[in-house]
């Protein structure tokens, strides 16, 4: 948190209160990292090839008419017979792991601590089809980077071993999430989620929301923040260079923006990203006298 002089925490705390939020929202898989996070060492330990792991997963999702995300569970569960307990605790380490693009580690905190700086309060959210307790795994994710985690995730049993599936999040339910944080109705089982709120009152209304992702997967989410007057940015990977994903959004009106997945200091997306807080800072300005005289006026 940056530091003010002659002001209390209690104070500064008080000030992140009064500024307008704005809620960035990120896939995971290709997006923060280069692969699938299953892929970075969980399945190999399985003693089994990748690409086998996922065709047989997706095979099993077509013969089954199941979605995609609950064979990918099933199989990390079943397969896990004799050769490890799939717990909490094992997936987590396997999510320190996980390979982060350039800058993710820090990105977080960097931009929060910009965007307070400019008088926006960021929190950060994930919505992934990836799991839950892998990314809790993540160096970012224990420092507490994070509002919210939105992912797949398992139901354990009392000795602490994965026997269900708790929560499975693919590509169309991930819209439901945008509307729980526009509502600030966070809780996955919370109902308020449906309740109709004024405009002026919504907690995150969409315009406040960045949406990142790399996939057609991600499309519902960013189009639906991009009809709203939000901002999607599609990102590629860095290495490969390869933009035809992008490009197709962007001729789609999918996204407003692209940017290699560089989140370093100074990056495209970096940059970016700081002049929609800086956007975002001058418009919550006059939006703010909007509803003091609409309020005014009405009364």
């Amino acid at each position: 948190m940056i530091t003010y002089k002659n002001e209390s925490k209690d104070s500064l705390q008080s000030l992140e209160s009064s500024m307008p939020v704005l809620a960035m929202c990120y896939d995971f898989d290709k997006t923060l990292t280069p692969d699938d996070m299953q892929a970075q060492g969980f399945i190999q330990s399985l003693n089994v090839d990748v690409n086998e792991f996922w065709q047989e997963s997706n095979t099993l999702a077509k013969e089954h008419d199941m979605d995609n995300n609950l064979a990918y569970m099933y199989m990390m569960a079943t397969k896990s017979y004799g050769k490890q307990f799939l717990t909490k605790e094992v997936l987590a380490d396997y999510g320190s792991k996980v390979a982060l693009y350039n800058g993710v580690s820090t990105w977080f905190e960097r931009i929060r601590q910009y965007g307070l700086k400019q008088g926006v309060q960021i929190e950060h959210y994930i919505i992934s089809s990836g799991l839950k307790e892998m990314i809790e795994g993540t160096e970012m994710a224990k420092n507490g980077a994070f509002k919210k985690i939105y992912a797949s995730a398992f139901m354990f049993d009392d000795k602490g071993v994965a026997v269900w599936p708790a929560q499975a999040i693919n590509y169309t339910n991930k819209t439901q999430f945008l509307f729980r944080i526009q509502k600030g109705v966070l809780d996955i089982n919370d109902p308020g989620v449906n309740d109709y709120i004024r405009p002026e009152e919504q907690r995150v209304p969409f315009r406040n929301m960045i949406y990142i992702g790399d996939s057609d997967t991600d499309i519902p989410c960013m189009s639906l923040v991009n009809i709203n007057g939000g901002h999607s940015i599609g990102v590629y990977d860095p290495d490969s260079k390869n933009k035809d994903k992008v490009y197709k959004m962007m001729q789609h009106h999918r996204i407003r923006y692209y940017a290699s997945a560089d989140y370093t200091d100074g990056s495209d997306l970096d940059t970016v990203v700081k002049q929609i807080i800086q956007k975002t800072a001058a418009y919550e300005a006059l939006e703010q006298q909007y509803v003091r005289n609409k309020h005014e006026a009405e009364s």
